[in-house]
Formats: structure tokens, C-alpha cells, sequence
């Protein structure tokens, strides 16, 4: 695999900023400034695609509700009837006795699924 060669360029911060941006960076693990400048860019690029791209993506909608509430699963069910081109498959959870989990598999176009 061929290495890509790497672009420098400086940025301009408050010093507060950077402060807090290396505390993060150090929590997260990171060695340096730059692993940590570009995870971020990548995360935000691929943010942007999914809200303006006609791309298609994959993920999950996971929801955490109280069954005792009045029309929440015959909600859902109307949701998921009315998505389904983009609801591949779904699970539910009995958490305990007033809650469940509802996991929602989804896929399609970005702008459609988001």
C-alpha cells in the first residue's frame, strides 16, 4: 500500500482552546496534536456527507422507552411500516419491567435515512 504524503499548515487558537483541546486529546489517547486534528476532520467530513451526500450509508436508531406510555409502540410500528425502504431489520428488548430497548437497522441514501 502506498504511503500518502502528508500537507502542514498552522491554525490560530485561543489559548483556552488549545488548553482543552490537548486535555481531551491526552483522555482520548492520542499522541500528538495532528492524530488528533485529523480523527476529528474525518468524523466531521463524514458528518457532512451523511447530511448533504446522496451516498448511501448504514447504522442504527436506538431508542430506550417505557412501554407503560400510551401509543409509543403503535407509534413506532407506524414508523417503521411507513420507512420501510430503509428499515432493514429491527430488534426489541424487555429491559425490565417498565422499559425497553428498540433497535432500529437502517440503510439507504444518506439524505433519506438521516
Amino acid at each position: 500500500m502506498k504511503k500518502e504524503t502528508v500537507s502542514r499548515f498552522s491554525i490560530s487558537l485561543p489559548p483556552s482552546l488549545l488548553q482543552q483541546f490537548d486535555e481531551m486529546s491526552k483522555e482520548k489517547g492520542y499522541d500528538n496534536r495532528s492524530l488528533a486534528i485529523g480523527d476529528m476532520m474525518r468524523d466531521r467530513l463524514v458528518e457532512h456527507r451523511q447530511k448533504f451526500g446522496n451516498e448511501g450509508i448504514a447504522g442504527t436508531i436506538t431508542l430506550v422507552y417505557d412501554h407503560h406510555k400510551q401509543h409509543v409502540q403503535a407509534a413506532l410500528t407506524d414508523i417503521q411500516h411507513d420507512h420501510h425502504e430503509v428499515i432493514v431489520s429491527t430488534v426489541h428488548v424487555h429491559l425490565d419491567h417498565d422499559n425497553c430497548l428498540e433497535v432500529l437497522v437502517v440503510r439507504g441514501k444518506a439524505a433519506v435515512v438521516k
